[in-house]
């Protein structure tokens, strides 16, 4: 990956809605030599998706959870079925396997406290946990989906 394809990266990454003359024009290039490059970050798998970033305040998603939990279970076959049930839950952004003293990290959007609780209940049902601690977000303070670019 040369300067060239990290412009390009850092340009899609701010606003992907942009063509690709835009985007070609910002980093110095033609339409088809940006379009194949761009193709060729997306078959790579550098480039996932391009999606549109919705502002969950604005949808009547106020409220995010992160949500730390503790297994007792630690064996594949419990991994494997806590993951595909978290994973198909929708209120789920963010689901990460934690080293250190929790064995696992979400990050929840729900629409107010009685929601949460009907999410937390659902969670606690699905697998045995050992504990489940909530911290409620009282103010975003800053929110990027921009990886920077080395």
């Amino acid at each position: 990956m040369d300067n060239i394809d990290k412009k390009i990266l850092a340009t899609l990454q701010e606003d992907a809605s942009l063509s690709v003359a835009e985007v070609g024009q910002r980093v110095g290039l033609s339409s088809t030599p940006c379009w194949k490059r761009i193709q060729k970050l997306e078959a790579e798998g550098v480039i996932m998706r391009r999606v549109a970033l919705v502002d969950p305040d604005k949808i009547g998603l106020g409220l995010s959870v992160f949500v730390s939990i503790e297994t007792g279970d630690h064996s594949q076959d419990w991994l494997d079925r806590f993951a595909g049930l978290v994973s198909a839950m929708p209120e789920v952004m963010e689901f990460h396997r934690m080293a250190g003293d929790v064995d696992y990290m979400l990050r929840v959007v729900v629409a107010d406290m009685q929601s949460y609780d009907g999410f937390y209940k659902r969670l606690i049902a699905a697998v045995p946990l050992k504990n489940v601690t909530s911290r409620f977000a009282m103010e975003k303070i800053k929110s990027t989906t921009m990886l920077p670019i080395p």
